[in-house]
């Protein structure tokens, strides 16, 4: 085993380390966050040109482990954020392992397995805490670059499809308070790895370097779509139509600058917009049974490391909007919005290798 190698694995057990001990400063955006894997863009500091082919058309197979963090505890009841002393906190560990392996300089394949572990301590009947740990969603699929790399313009777009596998625990239970009995009851909707339900996601990155400078302008984005209506797992919820789960669409866009820092091979700074959420109804299929619908959009502050075959990404984003709409069922029963729990601000750490 080589240095490099031994290096690799050394960060990977961190990252693990701190999925198994969180530090209780990380926060996330909350109980809508998206849970889709957001990709590291290494041709950020590696740029396709013909002067310096970039090193995703050398190395055939990536691998990429990612982790985040959410620990909610700020209520929001549409866009008003609300004082409350006895808050849920909602707290999530999502360690991601990301796989792309390059056909050719256009076409890969690519595949996302996630493994989340959550805790709950949930107020309202069936109270209790709650906690689920287990295999996410997994998705597998293929990429394309529109333009044959390298580009003439040092730039490029990529797009990608893959199937959405429901490969997750979707009716994770855990012992609560009801009724004054203690039962078995179906966990938080926002702690489930999975949803039940096939779907599909369609994502884009692009990237335009901007001068000489080192400077460039990116934007990702993915939509998950959810056809299934509801999943059919009881959620203990009294309010009408809201006795299941709904089976919801996600999406995640992002949005900014970047910049290499000189004299510092490798290194690069970047500043940014980035928004998630869970919509109101699905453009695919039913919207009905218990969802959280919500918006967060973020200044998403980052930074890149690149070395040898080992690419660091790290983003910060700080919520600077965050919105709870009313669901389906709230609006067709006229009854009041219902709530969210937020967060300040997140941290999103990837470590990828190409081999």
């Amino acid at each position: 085993m080589n240095r490099r190698t031994q290096l690799f694995l050394l960060i990977i057990l961190l990252i693990l380390a701190a999925t198994i001990f969180p530090t209780s400063s990380a926060r996330a955006q909350g109980c809508v966050a998206a849970h889709a894997n957001q990709r590291v863009m290494g041709q950020l500091i590696t740029f396709d040109t013909p002067a310096a082919p970039g090193r995703f058309s050398i190395h055939n197979l990536t691998v990429a482990v990612g982790y985040r963090v959410f620990n909610s505890n700020k209520y929001f009841i549409g866009d008003e954020e609300i004082p409350r002393a006895n808050a849920i906190r909602n707290h999530q560990n999502i360690f991601n392992i990301g796989l792309e392996y390059r056909l050719s300089p256009r076409w890969s394949l690519i595949a996302d397995v996630p493994v989340y572990d959550g805790t709950r301590n949930q107020l309202y009947p069936p109270s209790g805490i709650f906690q689920v740990s287990g295999v996410g969603d997994m998705t597998i699929g293929a990429q394309s670059w529109i333009i044959r790399p390298p580009s003439e313009s040092g730039g490029n777009i990529a797009v990608n499809v893959s199937l959405k596998i429901p490969s997750g625990i979707d009716g994770a239970t855990g012992s609560a308070l009801y009724k004054g009995k203690i039962v078995k009851a179906t966990a938080d909707q926002s702690l489930q790895p999975g949803d039940g339900g096939w779907g599909f996601v369609l994502g884009s990155q692009a990237y335009k370097p901007l001068g000489h400078h080192g400077s460039s302008i990116y934007a990702q984005g993915l939509y998950l779509f959810n056809p299934s209506n509801t999943n059919a797992l009881p959620t203990f919820r009294s309010q009408p139509g809201q006795s299941v789960f709904s089976v919801t669409d996600q999406y995640l866009f992002r949005t900014g600058v970047s910049q290499a820092v000189p004299k510092v091979r490798g290194l690069a700074l970047s500043l940014g917009v980035r928004g998630e959420g869970v919509p109101v109804r699905d453009l695919i299929g039913g919207s009905d049974g218990f969802r959280r619908p919500g918006a967060i959009i973020s200044l998403d502050p980052g930074v890149m490391y690149d070395f040898h075959r080992i690419l660091i990404s790290v983003n910060g984003p700080w919520a600077l909007y965050r919105n709870r709409p009313p669901s389906v069922p709230e609006i067709q029963n006229n009854t009041k919005n219902g709530d969210a729990f937020f967060a300040d601000y997140t941290v999103i750490a990837t470590v990828s290798r190409h081999f």
